[in-house]
């Protein structure tokens, strides 16, 4: 069974390098390594391509510019050089934490599952509010969800992170694949169209990966200012659910592991960032009542709004 590892690149630095040799050394190695690098220059800035594709014989770069990056997009095309059975969507910034990584992404790959995620522990450089938070999200055991969850689990049922995710070809192409242009959320569509259709998303907190940010408040907003757009675009796949609920357990959650751990000054900061969060969320939701210099200024991704279907 063949497994290749697809990456969208941008900026690449030191640690995309670590990634690459932590994949090499997998105890189920990857066939391909398949990057879709957006604007050349900048992997020219971090490494020699010749020598680094000699270096890493399993590595095939394609270039694209920032114009025609789009998250579903690019990860389509990605697909589209594989030939594998089973291909694997990771970002640049995410570290497999141990050998076993693939392997034990690959494991939950049966029967009616078709994809499967990994649990993202936090950098040594986190802070308290973001670490908790990956807790939260990624806890340490892992799930089976299908359709039968929802009403336990609401909108996290379509949950789903490509920045470390298994996917069976044969069910990625019976769906469709990922939505041809989105702002956001591909991997969360869809998962939520594979458990629509009566497949299975596997949650598997075996298969871990060190990945996590320390956002300010601005970025916070941008980015969910992003996530709120995909939503409203989405109705068939977000309407109806309710994500606010799930935000508001992170909140209660969060302020009590603070205060556990005698963080007392980390709370105001986790409201303004909860603050930052929701507006921005909010306006994302409603993107089409805001005039287009909003958008632009508040979305995290101003190439969206230009590409086809934004026109």
């Amino acid at each position: 069974m063949k497994i290749d590892v697809l990456i969208p690149v941008y900026k690449p630095d030191e640690k995309f390098l670590t990634l690459i040799e932590l994949l090499e050394k997998q105890t189920c190695p990857p066939d391909q390594i398949i990057l879709m690098n957006t604007e050349e220059k900048y992997f020219r800035q971090l490494t020699d391509e010749a020598s680094f594709l000699e270096q890493h014989g399993k590595v095939r770069i394609h270039h694209l510019s920032r114009q025609e990056f789009d998250h579903g997009g690019t990860r389509r095309k990605a697909v589209e050089e594989s030939k594998a059975d089973i291909f694997v969507m990771m970002t640049q910034d995410a570290l497999p934490a141990d050998e076993k990584l693939l392997e034990n992404l690959a494991a939950p790959l049966k029967d009616k599952t078709a994809v499967s995620y990994g649990r993202q522990l936090p950098a040594e450089d986190c802070g308290e509010i973001e670490k908790y938070m990956r807790s939260f999200n990624y806890p340490a055991q892992s799930r089976l969800k299908s359709l039968e969850d929802v009403k336990e689990l609401g909108i996290k049922t379509f949950f789903c992170s490509n920045v470390c995710a298994a996917y069976r070809r044969d069910i990625y192409e019976k769906l469709g694949g990922f939505v041809r242009h989105t702002i956001f959320n591909e991997d969360m569509i869809y998962a939520a169209g594979a458990i629509r259709a009566g497949y299975c998303v596997a949650y598997a907190a075996e298969a871990r990966v060190i990945h996590s940010h320390n956002y300010t408040n601005r970025q916070q907003f941008h980015r969910n200012f992003d996530l709120g757009v995909s939503q409203a675009d989405h109705p068939e796949v977000f309407g109806g659910i309710s994500s606010e609920s799930e935000g508001v357990k992170a909140i209660l959650q969060t302020t009590a592991y603070l205060r556990k751990k005698g963080k007392w000054r980390e709370i105001p900061h986790l409201y303004f960032q909860t603050i930052a969060r929701y507006a921005g969320y909010l306006l994302g939701k409603h993107y089409g009542m805001l005039p287009r210099r909003w958008v632009l200024a508040f979305t995290d991704n101003k190439e969206y709004w230009t590409q086809e279907g934004q026109q």
